[in-house]
């Protein structure tokens, strides 16, 4: 049996912000530091009617509608975010709610939850998913995993210009279209605290303990997955799809996976002449110096014409998108992975048979390691998606609109702020039940 991922829809926020021309001149910044530095043009923003289920349903109801499926051939609904507004009932039974007002039949007989572990638990879901699948409890049916976050920022906070907005829906099925997952798996996992929300809207972030944690813990889940898979060669995937809370990131995690990668191979053999060999521990007198000696080997290692060949080929294209949307949180390593794939077809690749590493984390912290092989309708099924239309079709906002937008979305404020966009053919949320639940409508 195969399993895998089907299909795939996205809904963007339906604003942009634009990080050089908009944001940088009012925070008195270089456009640089964003564009350069963080590697973000822009990044998408909720309008006042948008949020974490209409995202979620619209990209659920797209994907539903453009496979032919009914609420009948769906046998669970996973939900992963980490801006969830309720602690008890879950967003999966928010979303399955909006899309039973547009199909006749409903999902009462489909399993419903909600997976938490920061930006890693959109991969979780999908491993639940597998694994239900696998298990042969699926009675033919298939599950619908949802990555949906509005990754905001308290103004002034250093994580200000990552923020972003959108959903990832996923169709994991027997004989997928898109990829097949594979079984090995290698995860790093250790107890951090690095980015929280205890109880807060906004996150508690040290920024550069972060970077760490995520290198620290992606090394780990890389040698876990060759523990079971076998040693990994540059050359043995196509593409990379990394968790990108910004591009910037990538680039440190796409280096030490390189060097990793390189360790003892006929690359480092060809590079030794000039870098001479990686660093060992067992080398040096304390650790402080042995570090050194890697940043050295790194700093020389990233302008070699083998790496910038390897991560032009390999890791760029799987940025694309994120540029021009930010931080999706949850969906981000997804985004990440269609990101390649479009590319692929942009550069009319025969992608069918290539194998992508997919490396997902979450802060707190985990990374997992997997692979996924291209199935042979992959083409037709990029064919199908419309991410460069919806991109397009956002509006542009100046910054005291993005501040208005801000603070509609900020918990801690009750002030009425007018929608900047006109819905149509999406879900949108309207009020407040009689419970102080969220309510929502179709808009044709």
């Amino acid at each position: 049996m195969t399993v895998g991922i089907d299909a795939m829809a996205i809904h963007a926020g339906k604003l942009r912000l634009d990080l050089a021309e908009t944001f940088a001149p009012a925070m008195d910044e270089s456009p640089e530091k964003y564009t350069e530095g963080l590697g973000l043009h822009a990044s998408s923003f909720p309008d006042v009617h948008e949020d974490i289920v209409t995202m979620g349903a619209n990209a659920a109801h797209q994907l539903m509608e453009r496979k032919g499926l009914e609420p009948a051939d769906i046998g669970r609904i996973d939900v992963a975010t980490e801006s969830a507004f309720d602690n008890s009932k879950p967003v999966s039974t928010y979303i399955a709610g909006c899309l039973e007002k547009v199909f006749e039949d409903d999902f009462h007989h489909a399993n419903k939850g909600e997976r938490k572990f920061a930006c890693i638990s959109g991969t979780q879901s999908l491993d639940d998913a597998y694994n239900w699948i696998r298990a042969g409890r699926n009675r033919g049916r298939s599950a619908l995993v949802i990555a949906t976050d509005t990754a905001l920022y308290a103004r002034g906070d250093a994580g200000e210009a990552t923020q972003g907005a959108g959903a990832v829906a996923m169709l994991i099925g027997e004989d997928p279209d898109l990829v097949e997952l594979s079984v090995e798996q290698g995860f790093g996992s250790a107890d951090e605290t690095d980015f929280l929300k205890p109880n807060q809207q906004f996150p508690s972030v040290d920024g550069k303990r972060s970077v760490q944690v995520y290198l620290a813990r992606m090394r780990e889940a890389l040698e876990d997955y060759e523990s079971v898979a076998g040693r990994v060669h540059p050359d043995d995937f196509r593409f990379g799809p990394f968790h990108t809370p910004f591009p910037g990131m990538v680039r440190k995690a796409a280096m030490l996976a390189y060097r990793h990668l390189t360790r003892d191979t006929e690359i480092e053999d060809e590079l030794e002449p000039e870098l001479g060999r990686q660093p060992h521990p067992d080398e040096f007198d304390d650790e402080s110096a042995y570090h050194d000696a890697v940043r050295e080997y790194m700093d020389a290692l990233k302008g070699t014409d083998q790496y910038r060949a390897w991560y032009d080929r390999t890791i760029e294209p799987t940025l694309d998108i994120a540029r021009h949307v930010g931080n999706w949180y949850t969906g981000s390593v997804h985004v990440a992975r269609l990101s390649a794939l479009r590319r692929a077809r942009e550069d009319r690749l025969d992608a069918a048979g290539e194998r992508l590493l997919v490396g997902s984390y979450g802060s707190g912290a985990q990374a997992e390691i997997h692979t996924e092989t291209v199935q042979e309708n992959w083409d037709e099924e990029l064919a199908a998606l419309d991410i460069d239309d919806q991109l397009e079709a956002r509006r542009d906002i100046s910054f005291e609109e993005y501040e208005a937008i801000h603070d509609a979305h900020n918990h801690a404020k009750d002030d009425e702020f007018e929608a900047l966009t006109t819905p149509s053919g999406e879900f949108v949320r309207d009020g407040q039940g009689p419970m102080n639940e969220r309510t929502y409508r179709y808009v044709e």
